[in-house]
């Protein structure tokens, strides 16, 4: 089943916002980003999601921030794909560099894959987050929720305590952190749109350069010596050579596939 999921295939063509949320639902995590799934942990999670008990987890680093660290995830990734005889060659130097467009195909063509096995279902009896407890690399998200919040009340506390002169600095210095809040979030903004005009001209490429390929094997195939002044040979290269980008050239081409065809008949007539 990997092998036969080519790169035409609709899976390939799943957005960036559907396998997140894909993600995020089954494994109950906050990711916001494609490339924070470049440590290969989900991966690895998800495989253990799809085969429960698979995946030794115990090895898999959530943590993981340096490529060392992320190799040694897929390295556990790799071990497993070869036990089920997934055959998957996994692009572990390019996965680890954190590129959305790189990170995005592997998680488009998993979700492909196992969803094949599981028909899109969600198991159930699953719990991800035990699962991560177990290996004792659980994200400490709660924790940092927790601890954004006693800053907050610290803060509040501190302000409530201090004379008229404090409450005015806080004020102006709230205001000031306000207007640098709001020019951020238009800086996150502004880069996402990049990031996805980025993805999108990516994968326009990458299907340019597909059909491109295939018209240059057309193209070869047609100066055979043995094909190359047949009929249907030289009709096709009429097509391929066109110089006018507004005008077909089928027209002609089939035109002249019939005088070929006319003639044929014609001749043969002759020697009768």
């Amino acid at each position: 089943m990997a092998s036969s999921i080519g790169m035409m295939d609709s899976a390939y063509f799943v957005g960036r916002n559907e396998i997140l949320n894909w993600i995020n639902n089954s494994l109950q995590l906050n990711l916001s980003r494609i490339e924070e799934a470049a440590s290969g942990a989900v991966q690895c999670q998800v495989i253990d999601m799809t085969y429960p008990g698979v995946v030794p987890m115990h090895k898999v680093n959530f943590d993981a921030k340096t490529e060392y660290d992320m190799i040694q995830n897929y390295k556990v990734l790799q071990e497993v794909f070869n036990k089920l005889k997934i055959e998957k060659h996994i692009e572990v130097n390019r996965l680890v560099k954190g590129k959305t467009l790189d990170n995005l195909e592997f998680l488009q063509w998993l979700k492909r894959y196992c969803d094949s096995v599981n028909g899109g279902i969600m198991n159930e009896n699953y719990n991800p987050v035990e699962r991560r407890l177990k290996g004792g690399k659980e994200r400490n998200l709660k924790g940092s929720h927790k601890s954004s919040k006693s800053l907050q009340a610290n803060n509040l506390h501190n302000s409530a305590s201090g004379d008229t002169a404090g409450i005015n600095k806080n004020s102006v210095s709230k205001q000031g952190k306000m207007g640098i809040a709001a020019a951020s979030g238009d800086v996150q903004a502004l880069s996402k749109e990049i990031t996805d005009l980025k993805l999108s001209i990516d994968l326009l490429e990458k299907e340019r350069d597909f059909y491109f390929a295939k018209l240059r094997d057309i193209e070869i195939l047609c100066q055979i010596p043995e094909v190359e002044n047949l009929p249907m040979a030289v009709a096709v290269k009429k097509i391929l050579y066109a110089v006018d980008a507004k005008e077909s050239a089928l027209e002609e081409a089939q035109e002249y596939i019939s005088q070929s065809a006319d003639s044929g008949e014609t001749e043969e007539g002759k020697d009768n």
